[in-house]
């Protein structure tokens, strides 16, 4: 589902290049949880962006569902992550002065006027958010932020989950409610590349790999 081959980054600072990532390579199929590991700095958040089509590599290829990435237009790309890649941060990226049931939905402007039901709220009810469904951002726990991010990530069924320090602000409970939903995904066929440093999350994933100055270091079963 998800072939990463070759890839590179460098980031120019202070006349110095530092090299994000360094021919990394690797696979995740349909229906695999992988979680990259390591240490600040050692190049976790940019494979993850250059994956998800937000960050062009300065060498390499990043092929999803048989889809080499950085061949489609602007146009061709945007309609290819709304359709085909989810995607949750740490930082929540919700609208503040929407409701829980709006933030879920606001993807459905990208997909050609299709409405999305009952999905949205059977994805909110199932993330235990049916009683704030009507409540802005400002009104919920950090815990009820993240799952509203992950319910909207959720909503056009995705082939591929990628995910970012998800589980850092939050406590064991949530944690464990966020990582059973990823794993339910991909229990059905998705695939989720979920970069973090929480080793609560490890028992969730198939495969751990590590990074070590841009570069792939090893794998854990």
């Amino acid at each position: 589902m998800i072939r990463i081959e070759n890839v590179s980054k460098a980031y120019v600072k202070d006349e110095t290049v530092v090299k994000a990532l360094d021919g990394v390579t690797l696979k995740a199929s349909k229906g695999e949880f992988i979680i990259v590991k390591g240490s600040s700095g050692c190049g976790k958040t940019t494979l993850l962006l250059t994956t998800g089509g937000l960050l062009h590599p300065d060498d390499g290829k990043i092929i999803i569902d048989d889809q080499d990435l950085y061949t489609l237009s602007p146009q061709e790309m945007a309609e290819f992550r709304s359709t085909k890649i989810g995607f949750v941060f740490q930082q929540y990226h919700l609208i503040p002065y929407l409701t829980i049931l709006e933030n879920v939905t606001i993807s459905s402007m990208a997909h050609h006027g299709k409405t999305p039901g009952e999905k949205a709220i059977e994805l909110i009810c199932d993330l235990g958010l049916e009683d704030r469904i009507k409540h802005i951002p400002g009104e919920l726990s950090a815990g009820e932020k993240q799952r509203t991010a992950l319910a909207r990530a959720l909503l056009y069924e995705p082939k591929v989950i990628l995910a970012d320090e998800i589980t850092g602000n939050l406590d064991d409970k949530n944690s464990a409610i966020v990582l059973a939903k990823l794993k339910e995904f991909t229990n059905s066929g998705g695939t989720v590349m979920l970069v973090t440093h929480d080793e609560k999350a490890f028992a969730y994933a198939d495969r751990i790999i590590e990074l070590e100055k841009g570069q792939k270091e090893m794998t854990h079963n």
